[in-house]
């Protein structure tokens, strides 16, 4: 019995969360948008190539992208989670792109200058996560 209570206990303060999919939490929206790659090298970025524009630091093996920045207004901004046609995951918005580029990502690729020049420039079709609790909140009811 007093392993039944014990087990009871334990269940109940488990530190364990239970598990939720990025599909409970958002509402998806797509867009087409060109797909380019880059790595976290000076000569690719600046003199700090491991750090986002966000202030994030980049490591090899991080689902990580930077966005234009008319992304950046259509709402996909810093931590947006990003699902991308061809490729397996969710990634984050991590960082910027300069002001010139416009409907496009950069998809981080650590320090694998052959994996993004083998990716290259694509149109793709992008599904960026917006939060339900954001858009619940948004609703405005009728006033009388």
């Amino acid at each position: 019995m007093r392993i039944l209570v014990f087990l009871c206990v334990l269940m109940c303060f488990s530190c364990k969360k239970s598990e939720t999919s990025a599909d409970d939490e958002y509402i998806w929206d797509a867009i087409h948008v060109t797909a380019t790659a880059y790595n976290s090298l000076a000569y690719q970025t600046n003199s700090n190539p491991n750090i986002t524009a966000f202030g994030d630091s980049l490591k090899p093996g991080l689902k990580y992208i930077a966005v234009s920045r008319d992304l950046l207004k259509m709402g996909l901004k810093h931590n947006t989670p990003i699902k991308i046609d061809g490729l397996d995951g969710i990634y984050l918005v991590k960082d910027k792109m300069h002001s010139k580029w416009q409907k496009r990502i950069d998809i981080y690729m650590g320090v694998d200058v052959k994996a993004a020049k083998q990716w290259g420039k694509k149109r793709v079709c992008i599904e960026y996560g917006i939060p339900k609790a954001t858009v619940l909140t948004s609703i405005q009811l009728p006033t009388k």
